[in-house]
């Protein structure tokens, strides 16, 4: 028998975080967006108690220097040919936004909350283990180029 796993929609949450920083085109409601780097992103080694922890590490900062949706037709994509992410102070990666040729789900695993038990392949010692649809993304920004040095004067 071919093993199966059950695939839930997202939950509903309440969504009175803080407001979404991506144009609208972009925006999902986890906040979650696609970046394509053409390389390596070289992180500080963090090294507290022999563990790596890259959580709280700044990469860089997105910007969509000609997004201004109070002046712009909402259907209009010229913003999308330029975004920049600065990388420390002395790097800009220039990019732009694309669409997917076909939306992508970010899944997630997501045990049972009541302890079931899988039954299916006789092993009773494990538990029961679904899958949940936590976005679907429509657009990624890509970085194909090289970095450029800028001042910070």
């Amino acid at each position: 028998m071919t093993p199966s796993i059950q695939l839930h929609p997202r939950k509903l949450e309440n969504e009175n975080s803080s407001p979404n920083p991506l144009p609208q085109l972009m925006q999902t409601p986890t906040g979650l967006a696609i970046l394509e780097l053409q390389g390596t992103i070289n992180l500080p080694e963090n090294h507290e108690n022999g563990e790596e922890n890259s959580q709280g590490i700044a990469v860089g900062r997105l910007i969509f220097p000609d997004y201004h949706p109070e002046t712009q037709d909402p259907s209009s994509t010229y913003w999308m040919k330029r975004v920049h992410l600065y990388v420390g102070e002395h790097q800009r990666l220039t990019g732009e936004v694309k669409k997917l040729p076909k939306a992508l789900a970010i899944i997630k695993k997501r045990t049972s909350s009541g302890g079931d038990v899988n039954m299916n392949d006789g092993n009773s010692e494990s538990t029961a283990e679904d899958l949940e649809i936590v976005e679907i993304v429509k657009h990624k920004i890509v970085f194909s180029h090289r970095p450029e040095p800028v001042g910070t004067g």
